[in-house]
């Protein structure tokens, strides 16, 4: 992506300098005390947040990166077998060949110089109806043609004077009815599955060492500004999950392992509104829009991520592997300005990232978090949905400003937990931000890396001086990173430790503006805290020597029964451990629970064990859980004997629910509890655990039918009293062809086979949502009842799912 800029829419004291860098004359800033607690918040880092875009092989290798993404807006109109694109709105909508007429060079090329640097490629795959064309011997082509749609704005003056902007020099007005065939060939999912076929026949499949990363073309709900000569009408959120489904169903056909990454969409805007209402409010106003109302007032991207996962549940295949999305930040730290007040806000601004303490300061207005967003979105909406950030940039790459801006946006990625990321698009070598990404994987020049289980690392004010820790796996070493993002002055820092067995020495690497990595002093420390003075605007990166040579490592996991459990009563734990490293001696296995303020309520855990390598034991608690409902967490630890050092924390190895499972009179927690069915359309009822809307399981009433008609669920002789009113919680998915529901109660024969209903139009209802219907019984009516039920009506044949749970009255 090219550019990125949008309309503004909607919604204590030093025992030794480490660095000469520091002037003598300059004024000492406050000192910082920082804590690292190698048993707190522990969690692991994926190496696959270091990723980049568009780098070369010697690059790849010198950075020791992972992931190489090639993307942006010409890959949305690439022509595998012309071996061509067509660069949209970021050069003049032209069609333009890249040197070889190989069918699918670029993309061979690509992965060729990825995988030869041992980084994974991940290509996109585009969704668009239209792809370059080419004229005569490969020449360029243009989507508007001075010499047909007339004068324009700005045209390609130096290379190709015929292609203009698509802008009317005589209105000011874009050229609308322009014909794609000038400059494209329309082309459908055949053509790029054509293309994956290709691909795996060159390279192999997923899982043989092929292609891994298909992402499905870019920033969809902005196709119709950057692609406008082909796509001038905005994105809908059905259009988009249609493609996303025909496309990802293609690649998974051919190699059912292949990860799909998707939707790629461009910034805030468009993670709520769709293209076509993007289009729409920038024209009409933000006070009704027509795309959103279709899709019952949902957001756009967990209204996708819900239809995906609903795809999911009635096929049983997955085609939304990793979510993802872009962010640049929108006050001008995508640039090159390194004013004061610029750098100051570039150190803010990191922030939008992680803190709900933090409102955007642009036209934005709200607090981003992005990464808990995007983590709580899939969780809600499409659970076991990794989560990526592939395009950001912060900007200055040239400065030491954009540098610290860099680290501390990995710094967050790490302890926040993102899954993947690729950076916009690599940093020139000789640039302190390139500089930056090496103090994080190659600081030394052989390919050491800052750790990868980040581990509790505060501080008073990230916007001055933010840390991060970790502990890296190959040899237990504890890394912690310091940027220090004052614009002028020494800081003295404290360095406290807590839970970490050191040999009392750390090395010390160093970024400054003089743009250099430099190796400076070791220190050396007694104790649990050590002090030194970092310079202004300066990257420092501390690695301590674990003080066991050779320690145990271990993978632990829980399993908790039950997962919902009543206030007072008991749930069994059992939490299993692997030893994966040395022999464990007299240690101590730990369990621990916490409510969800953090707090930790019960302890439990065993002194004297050992633990061979390579060994599996189980070990078993019995819980009472408090009267306090809510979530808890289960976490996992292993010590040496007196509780030093830890060898392993799992921050959260398992979750309890303490509450009522469902107070409900019809719960379906213990089974059916009498409930049948009549009717053709409805094949079989079932109790489930696919979805409930309180306790664990639910009633899955399945659709099997060739034909329209009506069918009810229903339970007999239910024993509700006259003039109570019952509530149902029913659930139905998008796309069904149900067009009426209708919860009822039917007396029988002393009531005159009396039925009572609500009937419920669906488009009424909220597809894909718990939805809350209520009926009242008569208050003279006969009881027992004869059934109570709820009627299903629909308008064609139909295979598929709904759910009803927590009846009760």
């Amino acid at each position: 992506m090219f550019w990125r800029y949008r309309t503004v829419l909607p919604l204590w004291f030093p025992v030794l300098l480490l660095s000469c860098t520091a002037l003598r004359g300059e004024a000492q800033n406050a000192p910082v005390s920082i804590s690292v607690d190698v048993r707190a918040n522990r969690r692991a880092i994926s190496p696959l947040i270091y990723g980049v875009a568009h780098a070369t092989t010697e690059v790849l290798a010198d950075l020791n990166c992972p992931l190489n993404r090639h993307g942006g807006n010409h890959t949305s109109r690439y022509n595998w077998q012309l071996n061509a694109d067509n660069r949209g709105n970021d050069w003049y909508f032209q069609s333009i060949p890249y040197p070889s007429a190989t069918p699918g060079e670029v993309g061979d090329t690509f992965i060729a110089s990825t995988r030869s640097a041992g980084a994974q490629p991940m290509l996109t795959i585009p969704m668009l109806d239209w792809v370059a064309r080419l004229g005569p011997n490969r020449t360029k082509l243009c989507s508007f043609s001075i010499a047909k749609y007339g004068p324009q704005t700005d045209n390609d003056w130096r290379w190709f004077p015929d292609a203009g902007n698509g802008i009317s020099l005589l209105t000011g007005q874009f050229i609308t009815g322009n014909d794609p065939n000038d400059a494209n060939v329309r082309v459908d999912a055949s053509f790029q599955q054509a293309w994956v076929h290709h691909l795996i026949q060159r390279w192999g499949t997923a899982a043989n060492g092929g292609l891994r990363y298909y992402i499905l073309d870019n920033e969809p709900s902005i196709w119709h500004s950057t692609h406008r000569d082909v796509h001038p009408v905005g994105a809908t959120m059905q259009e988009v999950r249609d493609r996303i489904i025909e496309y990802a169903s293609r690649i998974k056909q051919l190699d059912p392992h292949a990860l799909i990454v998707a939707p790629e969409e461009w910034g805030w805007s468009g993670y709520f509104f769709s293209g076509y209402d993007q289009q729409w409010g920038s024209q009409h106003g933000w006070h009704y829009l027509p795309d959103r109302a279709a899709q019952g007032g949902w957001d756009y991207l967990p209204w996708l991520l819900d239809q995906l996962r609903q795809h999911h549940t009635r096929t049983g295949q997955r085609l939304l592997d990793i979510f993802s999305v872009h962010f640049y930040p929108q006050g001008g730290e995508f640039s090159e300005n390194t004013s004061t007040a610029m750098q100051l806000r570039r150190n803010r601004s990191t922030r939008a990232l992680w803190d709900p303490n933090y409102t955007d300061e642009t036209w934005i207005a709200a607090p981003v978090r992005l990464i808990p967003r995007l983590r709580e979105w899939v969780h809600t909406y499409y659970p076991g949905t990794r989560i990526a950030l592939t395009e950001y940039n912060w900007g200055a790459e040239g400065h030491i400003n954009g540098a610290l801006a860099q680290a501390d946006l990995f710094g967050i990625f790490g302890r926040e937990g993102l899954d993947l990321a690729t950076r916009w698009t690599t940093p020139d070598p000789s640039t302190p931000t390139y500089k930056a990404m090496k103090m994080y994987r190659n600081y030394d020049g052989n390919r050491s890396t800052f750790g990868d289980t980040s581990v509790a690392a505060t501080g008073p004010d990230p916007d001055n001086v933010a840390t991060y820790a970790a502990v890296r796996s190959t040899d237990n070493a504890l890394t912690v990173m310091i940027i220090c993002k004052h614009l002028s002055g020494s800081t003295p820092v404290t360095v406290n430790l807590s839970h970490f067995a050191h040999r009392g020495t750390a090395q010390v690497w160093q970024l400054t503006a003089a743009n250099v990595i430099q190796r400076l002093p070791d220190i050396s420390f007694s104790g649990n805290a050590f002090q030194l003075t970092v310079p202004a605007q300066s990257l420092t990166l501390l690695v301590l020597p674990s003080g066991n040579a050779v320690a145990p490592s271990f993978s632990s996991t829980a399993v908790v029964k039950p997962a919902t459990v009543e206030p007072g009563a008991t749930a069994t734990i059992t939490a299993t451990f692997v030893n994966t490293g040395a022999p464990l001696t007299n240690g101590i296995i730990d369990l621990e629970i916490y409510n969800a303020a953090g707090q930790k309520v019960a302890q439990r855990f065993w002194t004297g064990q050992h633990l061979a390598m390579g060994q599996k034991r189980s070990f078993t608690y019995s819980w009472t859980a408090p009267q306090e409902t809510g979530a808890y967490a289960v976490r996992l630890g292993v010590f040496g004997a007196g509780w030093t050092p830890l060898y392993h924390w799992n921050h959260h190895a398992a979750s309890i629910h303490v509450g009522n499972q469902d107070p409900a009179q019809y719960h379906f927690e213990t089974g059916l509890q009498g409930w049948t069915h009549n009717g053709g359309i409805i094949s079989s009822l079932l109790r489930t655990t696919e979805r409930a809307y309180a306790g664990n399981y639910a009633l899955a009433v399945h659709f099997k039918s060739r034909r329209a008609g009506q069918a009810n669920a229903f339970v007999p002789l239910p024993p509700t009293p006259a003039g109570r009113t019952i509530t149902f919680r029913i659930w139905f998915p998008s796309g069904s062809t149900i067009t009426a529901i209708q919860p009822y109660v039917l007396q029988g024969a002393a009531g005159n086979w009396r039925w009572t209903g609500n009937w419920q139009s669906t488009a009424s209802l909220r597809a894909g949502a718990w939805n809350t219907i209520t009926v009242t019984v008569p208050s003279n009516a006969a009881t027992p009842l004869y059934q109570l039920g709820v009627e299903f009506t629909t308008s064609a044949p139909w295979n598929g799912t709904c759910y009803i749970d927590s009846i009760g009255w």
